[in-house]
């Protein structure tokens, strides 16, 4: 089991790429129930103040009739998958300098920790290039590795982001 928050990149045909306004969405991947997604109004001034009221009336509740409110989940018994395994695509943004060899260099520097190149788009500038890199799926740690090797080498300006990959 693996639980992930973050910013990524999604599929405009990926059901979270329609979650709009103040309506926020979890997306759900089960083994025995496939894709689930929950959404609704989440973030604004009226959605947020209802679900703060709905807490202290539960709280107030409880106090009120002696109980002791909800019970903890049994879930901390279940196994998590530590972030650094867990397996997702990335694209990498960065600058490097405009001269032979360079891409050669990021490339290995990939290929060093196991992460495969699934495509490369180039952007020239004057004296340097813009580069961004998809990978295919690794780890969270092999990637971290890559991006630490990118961030020393003599062949890379500057690392400018790191985003997940999700969907097909």
């Amino acid at each position: 089991m693996s639980v992930r928050v973050h910013p990524t990149l999604l599929p405009s045909s990926h059901p979270l790429a329609n979650v709009r306004g103040a309506f926020n969405a979890v997306f759900v991947e089960a083994d025995a129930a496939g894709e689930l997604m929950f959404y609704g109004q989440g973030a604004g001034g009226a959605p947020t103040a209802s679900a703060v009221l709905g807490d202290v009336v539960s709280v107030a509740r409880h106090v009120a009739t002696g109980g002791r409110g909800p019970r903890e989940s049994n879930y901390a018994r279940h196994h998590v998958l530590p972030m650094d395994a867990a397996q997702t695509r990335y694209a990498v943004r960065m600058s490097v300098p405009d001269r032979p060899g360079v891409l050669a260099s990021v490339a290995q520097m990939f290929a060093n920790h196991g992460v495969g190149i699934e495509s490369v788009r180039q952007m020239a500038g004057k004296g340097h290039a813009g580069l961004i890199l998809s990978s295919h799926r690794a780890s969270e740690a092999a990637l971290a590795a890559t991006v630490e090797d990118l961030r020393a080498s003599d062949a890379v300006n500057d690392v400018w982001s790191v985003l997940r990959i999700e969907g097909e």
